[in-house]
């Protein structure tokens, strides 16, 4: 268990707090890009920070303070123009760097705006997302992870939980909830009501390790029947700190990223590109293809007859703020040690002017970042990739069917081939 003192060291975001300042090293999505597409400004808030983001007419990305510096009224509301953002109130127009450029009620002459700044942060687009880095210059790269840049049929779900981001990070080192939430839960749903999925997550864990590496940690586990050279065991998956997780399996390459809206609130986003290999991919635009996850149903109950949906149910019942005052971990609970110690850590290597775990500042580092991760998930084969499809999140994907077929088709063009 955790002291009040240190659980409120590991979970508040806001910025002045140590956690809320290591945080601040790091890079996170804040909206989908084709959102700007749809309607040049977005209303976002991170690490409990209002903010408004906007694509001006000269294409520049911008992220400033939500309210006006002049009268504190919303810039939400404000209308986009050739260069940067003006205030719908009295119509002071500010760039994306935050200078105040024109106030029209003060005399031509006056060089009061000169005087005026907002408060700006950095914007890049990556992956078909945008990204923005609230901390201080000079700002660290925008990390290429591999999911992001590699090619494949992309597919986002995502939903905003009601949860402190910590309790999600922390089921990202728990490796044996899969046995019993995802093994042993569905198959009691199986024997109720007919659930399909969890077939392949029923594996009884003999062992579990966790690696601090340059990235964060990486996640093994040896199932029963397996040895130490299959994947499980000998590649793993990583939690990519502070807040992300690296998973997947026979072709789908996911990451999964819980950005810190606030101390109490969550984005929960499932980027996964599918390529099975061996087989042409479907044609794509640039634009990601995006949707909602449900998690409560009519009724205000979990949704948890798929995989993310118990997860989610799981996050949320601790509470927005788990008390860790009153938690009892056991041996099976180190992974949860190591990440704790991971951040207490680097709160103190921020606190110490130190960049933190996981900050790139070499460009010849950044062309691609790939990241381990197993290919053979549980020793399941074909069988997982089926599954997981058809028992998690992209359930609720517009284009599921593609997804399907694609692996199909691939499976199909590897028994074509062993015949051969």
């Amino acid at each position: 268990m955790l002291s009040k003192e240190r659980n409120e060291r590991l979970t508040r975001v806001g910025k002045g707090t140590p956690l809320g300042e290591l945080l601040r090293r790091y890079w996170y999505p804040i909206a989908f890009a084709h959102e700007l597409d749809d309607w040049p400004v977005k209303k976002v808030r991170l690490l409990g920070e209002d903010l408004v983001l906007y694509r001006d007419g000269s294409g520049n990305l911008g992220l400033l303070h939500e309210l006006c510096p002049h009268r504190r009224a919303s810039l939400v509301y404000g209308p986009v123009e050739e260069v940067g953002i003006r205030c719908g109130y009295h119509g002071w127009l500010f760039d994306h760097t935050g200078r105040c450029l024109e106030q029209p009620a003060e005399p031509k002459e006056a060089t009061f705006k000169e005087r005026v700044t907002t408060t700006a942060y950095r914007v890049e687009e990556l992956g078909g997302m945008l990204w923005a880095y609230l901390g201080p210059e000079p700002a660290p790269l925008l990390p290429r992870y591999d999911v992001f840049v590699m090619d494949g049929l992309r597919d986002v779900g995502h939903c905003v939980l009601p949860v402190n981001f910590m309790q999600i990070m922390e089921n990202a080192v728990d490796p044996t909830h899969v046995e019993w939430l995802h093994g042993r839960y569905f198959r009691f749903l199986q024997e109720r009501t007919g659930a399909k999925a969890g077939r392949t997550f029923q594996g009884r864990h003999v062992k579990i390790a966790f690696d601090v590496f340059e990235h964060g940690i990486i996640k093994r586990r040896l199932l029963e029947g397996q040895t130490e050279e299959d994947d499980d065991w000998k590649v793993g998956h990583p939690l990519v700190f502070p807040y992300m997780m690296r998973v997947g399996g026979g072709g789908a390459h996911q990451m999964q990223i819980r950005v810190p809206i606030d101390d109490e609130t969550t984005w929960f986003v499932l980027y996964t590109c599918h390529d099975p290999g061996g087989v042409e991919l479907p044609p794509h635009g640039d634009r990601l293809v995006t949707y909602e996850i449900p998690w409560l149903d009519e009724r205000g109950n979990h949704i948890v007859d798929y995989i993310e949906g118990q997860d989610i149910m799981a996050w949320v019942t601790q509470g927005r703020i788990a008390d860790r005052t009153k938690e009892h971990l056991g041996k099976g609970d180190a992974g949860i040690a190591v990440l704790r110690r991971l951040v207490f850590e680097n709160i103190a290597k921020v606190e110490r002017g130190e960049d933190p775990l996981g900050v790139i500042r070499d460009p010849a580092k950044n062309v691609r970042i790939d990241l381990p991760c197993e290919r053979n998930k549980f020793g399941a084969g074909d069988d997982f990739i089926v599954e997981w499809i058809e028992g998690g999140f992209a359930r609720y994907s517009p284009q599921k069917d593609d997804i399907l077929a694609l692996y199909r088709r691939a499976q199909e063009a590897r028994k074509v081939g062993v015949g051969a």
